[in-house]
């Protein structure tokens, strides 16, 4: 009964259009949860929803019209000025990435200045981050490996690189039940762990056991997506230091105006 009941649930949930490109795989997991929790059916499919929707709805100030950004991009392929305008303008339709465009020429060139070269980079749910390839102190050598919980935000992620010319690949991924463990050079963890801790209050440690990276660039944003600063920056460092309690880590901290990030040397792990 409850495996139909689960069922039915996440066709509810995919049926929707605002949820209808997320892997199905965390639908049925968050959905699993609530079922369990709730004796009212809606009220599952409703919690179910709510949050899908503060882990990755929240996040989009707009609905993206995929196919207008790629034609944005293509028209300013080859102007390296109107092609970086291209990006940003792009970058700023989703709130994670939007918030960092105004530390964006710096914040790449700081957090990553001090490491050996790349040669593959697994960006853990990326969202609209691949637009700020230019910005990464990478080469053409660099792989760039992709995932988040969208498929078509992946589609378009994945058709970006291949305008850029950027070597890799992009994934759909459910990280609270698979996360990623093939071996790279560096994985970005950008603004990630909080609002993967509100699905799932063991999901950051699986997470971080899982990763077979070098190096981790984590980040934590210094507000609210409602504009709220008052005590984030500390308590998420303090939340950071937790997670990081055990781990042979070597640490370096940068600050920025809009995120708190940590680049993490996992060498001595």
């Amino acid at each position: 009964m409850i495996m139909d009941e689960l069922a039915k649930l996440t066709t509810a949930v995919l049926a929707s259009y605002k949820y209808r490109y997320i892997s199905p795989e965390l639908v049925r997991r968050i959905g699993a949860r609530e079922l369990a929790v709730r004796h009212d059916f809606k009220e599952a499919v409703k919690a179910t929803k709510n949050k899908l929707h503060q882990v990755g709805g929240a996040y989009f100030m707009t609905r993206l019209d995929y196919d207008r950004a790629l034609a944005d991009l293509r028209a300013a392929a080859g102007d390296e000025v109107a092609w970086r305008a291209a990006c940003r303008q792009v970058m700023a339709l989703h709130a994670s990435t939007r918030e960092r465009l105004s530390i964006l020429e710096e914040f790449y060139a700081i957090t990553l200045a001090d490491l050996p070269p790349v040669h593959t980079v697994l960006d853990v749910a990326c969202g609209l981050n691949a637009l700020a390839w230019l910005w990464m102190p990478f080469g053409a050598q660099t792989r760039y490996l992709a995932c988040d919980m969208y498929a078509d935000m992946m589609a378009f992620v994945a058709d970006f690189m291949r305008l850029a010319g950027i070597a890799g690949e992009t994934a759909v991924c459910d990280l609270i039940g698979d996360p990623p463990t093939q071996p790279v050079d560096l994985a970005l963890l950008l603004k990630l762990l909080p609002v993967l801790e509100q699905v799932e209050e063991t999901a950051v440690p699986r997470l971080l056991d899982a990763l077979q990276a070098r190096y981790l660039l984590i980040s934590f944003p210094t507000a609210s997506l409602g504009g709220r600063r008052k005590g984030m920056t500390a308590s998420y460092e303090a939340q950071f230091w937790r997670w990081a309690a055990g781990r042979k880590w070597q640490v370096q901290r940068f600050a920025f105006a809009t995120e708190l990030a940590f680049l993490v040397s996992c060498a001595a792990a």
